[in-house]
């Protein structure tokens, strides 16, 4: 055997610095693209987070639209039930107490409009004015207002008396 046989080529000796560099590499591309990934789902979680919360707002601002409305329609019922009443109130009394008590649980009250309550244009509407004094007065409630969850879902129409 001679020298030459001994000795590796050149071509096979491998070059462990080139794989070292090229695997340093590889690592740092892969670690930008856990980084790139890890960023994408953390924004995809928070996009859906938010997506969720808006939903549920939603959800609850339809729920809130969808009882106002069905308040606003059943007024009309309640002032035929309030009239049923003053017609007969010996007789209609215990359906008075059970009106009264749905009203409470709808969270809708009646806004104050009997004779001589102070005139106030943000709760009454005024259909006739009598007098001719400087202070207003509610005379007589044509139809009932009614505040709903504490906003006024319609005014009281009254006659105002000056005096």
């Amino acid at each position: 055997m001679n020298k030459k046989d001994k000795q590796t080529p050149a071509a096979e000796t491998p070059d462990y610095e080139a794989i070292a560099q090229q695997l340093a590499e590889e690592n740092a591309t892969k670690d930008a693209q856990i980084a790139e990934l890890t960023n994408d789902l953390q924004r995809t979680r928070a996009d859906f987070e938010n997506f969720r919360r808006n939903k549920d707002a939603q959800q609850l601002q339809y729920g809130d639209a969808v009882k106002f409305a069905t308040v606003q329609k059943i007024l009309p019922l309640i002032d035929d039930i309030d009239r049923a009443i003053a017609a007969n109130p010996d007789t209609l009394a215990p359906l008075a107490k059970n009106l009264e008590k749905t009203m409470s649980s709808l969270n809708l009250t009646k806004i104050p409009s009997d004779a001589g309550v102070e005139f106030d244009p943000e709760l009454h509407e005024a259909i006739t004015v009598e007098g001719d004094g400087d202070k207003e007065l509610v005379a007589e409630t044509l139809r009932a207002g009614y505040y709903y969850e504490g906003g006024v879902i319609r005014t009281a129409m009254v006659k105002v008396a000056k005096q």
